[in-house]
């Protein structure tokens, strides 16, 4: 048997969500089963799955130690020799804005496993010990947002299970703006608009396609561009994103005709050669808290605009 004390970044949770975060070797028909046979009990009393948990609420869960995670002190260890980099845009009690830069990763994945964004802002929190993994029954720092691999930019962290539920909760109601950066091949016409479509990802390809009407699969995207500045047959072009799909800005650009710059899926290969860019030219730069309703924990962010200034292709090609 174990014991768990609830406490305010478990707090909040559906009951089946925290038993599958707390043994997480126990697969999830079994999680399901031994709550409804009342091996799950809060308070010493058996409970549905879809109660939610109070701070102070103690759960004994009859369940074999093989499904539980023993101690990791691999992961302590790991945490400690870690030597984080982060470039901070801004930090708080709550949350960490990091302008990630291009090359990294934001989680593992089949490329990367240790090397990842997440891991240099877990042993960052471990190291100025604002967050301890022992302490904790089931919340680690996460990222509320993420972007590609070879893009750059702003990227949200929560500190603590509050802030991960207001944030993802805004990011739901369109009540955080984010804007990017850009270097377009061409020049967009009109020089600013709205780009309508269907995104339809190829997983095996890691791909996607652009649709004008809707096709089986397919989900809706909507970009708003505006061009800056053009010099020459390179375009600076801001974007915003109603709809956040994967590549949705470098797809959408390349379906009017203006590729980004160093994109190797849907630039063109040999005007990236010429300016030796092998990275797509995308930056997440500016962050736009822009509450519309109440946000909490979070509230005296309401209308704060942070914003990256230092962007190396912008630099290059336009400055």
């Amino acid at each position: 048997m174990r014991e768990f004390t609830i406490n305010k970044n478990d707090a909040g949770q559906r009951l089946d969500r925290f038993v599958a975060k707390a043994a997480p070797l126990l697969p999830p028909a079994l999680v399901q089963k031994y709550i409804r046979l009342k091996r799950v009990k809060v308070n010493g009393k058996g409970s549905k799955r879809e109660i939610r948990l109070e701070k102070g609420d103690v759960l004994q869960m009859y369940i074999n130690d093989e499904f539980f995670e023993g101690p990791d002190a691999q992961e302590d260890k790991f945490l400690s020799a870690f030597h984080p980099q982060l470039d901070m845009v801004y930090e708080d009690e709550n949350l960490l804005l990091v302008n990630k830069r291009p090359g990294l990763v934001v989680h593992a994945d089949e490329t990367e496993k240790v090397n990842t964004l997440v891991h240099h802002i877990q042993a960052y929190l471990y190291q100025k010990e604002e967050w301890d993994p022992a302490a904790e029954n089931s919340f680690a720092p996460a990222l509320c947002n993420r972007i590609d691999r070879n893009t750059g930019g702003i990227v949200i962290a929560a500190k603590n299970a509050e802030t991960l539920r207001v944030i993802n909760e805004k990011i739901r109601t369109h009540e955080l703006r984010k804007a990017y950066l850009c270097v377009a091949v061409g020049r967009p016409r009109p020089a600013a608009g709205k780009i309508e479509g269907f995104l339809l990802k190829d997983e095996e390809k890691k791909q996607v396609a652009f649709y004008r009407r809707p096709v089986s699969g397919g989900r809706s995207a909507v970009t708003y561009y505006k061009t800056l500045e053009t010099r020459g047959e390179l375009s600076l072009v801001e974007c915003e994103l109603l709809t956040g799909r994967t590549h949705q800005i470098r797809v959408s650009m390349a379906e009017i005709g203006c590729p980004l710059l160093g994109d190797g899926k849907y630039g063109r290969g040999e005007v990236n050669r010429s300016y030796h860019e092998q990275k797509q030219c995308l930056w997440s730069y500016q962050l736009t808290f822009d509450f519309q309703s109440d946000a909490g924990v979070l509230e005296y962010l309401r209308g704060k605009v942070f914003r990256v200034e230092n962007i190396p292709f912008k630099n290059r090609y336009f400055s």
